[in-house]
């Protein structure tokens, strides 16, 4: 037990150093940067070619999302999410250890050529994400903390990051093992992740484009807009467009939606008049419903 506690105790300074040494070390590799990077890059875009043109840049719920964006992004490892993972990590490994398995690794990418690692990895991950998104709509216990992210009533560049921290949670746990079993590297994570990033900007922001032929691969503006729609299909009722990056597996499996331009549909979910619009009540909403 004392191991786990110095590993949770360790785990708030270990971040902490980590993260003044991101803001103060610009590199390659830095979250934190290539985050600032991404968000002014998509802002500019919204500024120069938007698609709402009426839409005002700092459009409504603006600070709330940027607020999330670095809440969901750093924050929340800060103040806990780190140390409970890396514990968990611990006791995960240690269970394993009762069966002499002292590690999940069953495919050594590494030693694949690095693009197959990259595919591989992006691949893995984002079909993880599309399954567990679906989920997050089709269960009801789920769904109360991904109604947080619904609660855009204006989409733009910040409006990916507007999520509960449970989702990060369900997210993570889900993805950790077949993540693990293919023994993914740091630099190679970075990469796949922070392309993520860059795609679900794109996604939410003010802009408006489909990448032509590439549309059936790549998630886009003008079909995820339809993902946050309000009013949903009768044949769709837990809705539609579900991919995070890649619009590969809607199409795929028959959750792709599209029926017309969606520019200046309406967006939210039933009776979200009266959903809170500020993130301390947003926090605790799911907990009450």
């Amino acid at each position: 037990m004392e191991k786990y506690i110095d590993i949770f105790l360790n785990s708030f300074s270990g971040y902490f150093n980590y993260l003044i040494n991101e803001i103060q070390n610009p590199s390659l590799t830095n979250y934190f940067w290539w985050l600032i990077g991404l968000s002014f890059l998509v802002l500019a875009m919204e500024i120069i070619i938007p698609w709402r043109k009426d839409q005002k840049i700092i459009r409504k719920g603006f600070w709330l999302d940027v607020f999330y964006v670095f809440f969901n992004f750093f924050i929340f490892s800060l103040i806990g999410y780190n140390a409970v993972s890396n514990v968990f990590v611990e006791l995960f490994n240690d269970f394993l250890g009762l069966f002499g398995i002292d590690n999940l690794v069953a495919f050594h990418i590494q030693n694949f050529p690095i693009w197959s690692q990259f595919l591989i990895m992006f691949l893995v991950a984002d079909f993880i994400q599309w399954n567990v998104h679906i989920q997050l709509h089709k269960r009801s216990w789920l769904w109360k903390f991904h109604k947080v992210h619904h609660s855009v009533k204006e989409m733009g560049f910040a409006a990916q990051f507007r999520f509960h921290f449970m989702e990060t949670i369900v997210y993570k746990v889900v993805q950790y093992v077949p993540l693990a079993m293919i023994g993914f590297g740091i630099q190679e994570f970075f990469i796949v992740h922070m392309f993520g990033v860059l795609i679900g900007h794109l996604n939410h922001a003010n802009v408006g484009w489909d990448y032509g032929p590439f549309k059936y691969i790549l998630n886009n503006p003008k079909m995820h807009i339809w993902h946050h729609s309000k009013a949903l299909p009768e044949e769709r009722p837990y809705g539609m467009n579900f991919g995070l990056t890649l619009s590969l597996w809607d199409y795929l499996f028959g959750t792709a939606h599209i029926p017309e331009d969606g520019k200046n549909i309406e967006l939210g979910f039933d009776s979200d008049e009266d959903y809170p619009q500020d993130f301390w009540n947003q926090l605790k909403r799911p907990f009450k419903e």
